[in-house]
């Protein structure tokens, strides 16, 4: 993230404000067991804003006429790097990162009651973290506590995450190269997926391969829990414990992504083990494709968010039928939600620094509109549990297709385009000709 990003997006979360200050901590540290850490990812906001990666940091941001950004982080200590690693300092950061001024995080509590002082309003996010909740809660009330000397504590306190939400929707190009390239990793990470599964093999080898490549890449970490399923455990939504042996006849659905510079990817693959698929499998397989291609023909401006999902659920439930695992017509099905015990989850998600990304899904309660600069997930499943209506051969066959869509003038890019798809390319790259 450039130096003159980070300023002009604080300015214009300053203009959007229009008056008052704004206060928003990183993401804490968190232990993992006695002396060790889980390793340090920050709060997604925080860092959109700041461009600051380090821990024990606050973004402080004052609108209006008296407009300029705080930024209170870590001392510098040659001693605790020696430990550590490196750390900026107020004064480095202050000078890397564009802030007008910058202090030591030590200063945070004695600092802020009078930063506070005759602010019109707080934007704050209450209800995101308890302790910190009460530590804000603190320094208003010692704020209160000065009113016989003429200070007045902010009167409203308003939720900061609507406006920086709306602002993390809307990715710019340097965003949407960043995730550009997140979706290459992942796209490369699936295909070296693929040609390494083999029967016998664990869930936990794939997932290595995955890994592997992410690292490999400049990717220190997946966006999540690698999804690593094989057979039944495809019919498990958040199936994560990767440890199951892979059987011949079965089919593995791999959901993982990379994340790169705080920005993820997110895709979902479902191939055969032994490499071919079997007619019952390419049934399914068709279906859900045919619905993944329908879903990302209608993720384009103009379209509202429900559109895609809608045109998605009209392909799968004409699968249902023609599969015989449901009755009627598409539109009883649909009106029915029958359709759920096969498919039960929507059709995708904002993406972006989260891999649920943030953003509102309506406006006035209306589905908003796709707009340039959006990035959603399309990822369309069917998930045949064994039940009475569901024919031996169909049973246990866990299938979902997600691709990661950019919605831009005109029409939509794939970011993730290029991840082996149809069933003919799924099964050259296992034979070794892709």
């Amino acid at each position: 993230m450039s130096l003159a990003m980070q300023i002009t997006r604080r300015a214009r979360l300053a203009g959007l404000m229009g008056e008052g200050i704004a206060v928003l901590p990183t993401s804490p540290e968190l232990a993992r067991n006695a002396d060790t850490q889980f390793p340090y990812r920050f709060d997604s906001s925080f860092f959109y804003l700041s461009g600051f990666g380090e821990p024990e940091a606050v973004l402080v941001l004052f609108a209006g006429d008296l407009r300029r950004s705080l930024l209170f982080c870590r001392n510098k200590d040659v001693e605790r790097e020696i430990w550590d690693g490196f750390r900026y300092g107020p004064d480095a950061a202050r000078e890397q990162f564009g802030f007008d001024e910058a202090y030591p995080i030590d200063e945070l509590d004695k600092m802020m009651p009078s930063l506070l002082e005759n602010q019109p309003k707080l934007y704050a996010t209450l209800g995101a973290d308890p302790a910190w909740d009460s530590r804000l809660i603190g320094w208003l009330n010692e704020v209160r506590s000065r009113a016989r000397t003429g200070v007045q504590a902010p009167k409203e306190i308003l939720d900061l995450r609507s406006l920086v939400h709306e602002m993390r929707l809307f990715k710019d190009e340097s965003e949407l190269a960043t995730m550009r390239r997140a979706g290459q990793i992942s796209r490369d990470a699936h295909a070296r997926a693929m040609s390494f599964t083999r029967p016998g093999q664990f869930e936990y080898q794939v997932e290595a391969e995955l890994i592997h490549e992410f690292y490999r890449n400049g990717s220190r970490f997946p966006a999540y829990t690698s999804i690593v399923a094989g057979g039944a455990n495809a019919c498990v939504l958040h199936y994560v414990e990767n440890n199951a042996e892979l059987r011949d006849g079965d089919l593995l659905l791999i959901d993982a992504g990379c994340e790169l510079h705080g920005y993820a990817a997110d895709i979902t693959r479902t191939f055969p083990v032994n490499g071919k698929f079997s007619a019952a499998q390419k049934d399914v397989y068709e279906i859900v494709l045919a619905a993944q291609y329908a879903a990302i023909n209608a993720a384009k401006p103009g379209n509202t968010w429900n559109m895609p999902h809608d045109a998605a659920l009209k392909v799968l439930v004409q699968g249902m039928l023609d599969l015989k695992l449901l009755q009627g017509s598409v539109d009883s099905v649909i009106e029915s939600e029958s359709y759920k015990q096969f498919y039960m989850h929507r059709t995708g998600h904002w993406l972006g620094m989260d891999v649920h990304d943030v953003g509102d899904y309506k406006l006035n309660g209306q589905w908003r509109e796709l707009q340039p600069g959006m990035v959603l997930t399309v990822e369309p499943g069917l998930y045949l549990r064994p039940a009475d209506n569901v024919p031996p051969a169909l049973a246990n066959i866990g299938i979902r297709i997600e691709d990661d869509v950019a919605i831009v003038a005109g029409g939509n890019e794939v970011l993730t385009a290029g991840t082996p798809k149809t069933v003919a390319e799924i099964e050259a790259v296992m034979a070794g000709q892709g």
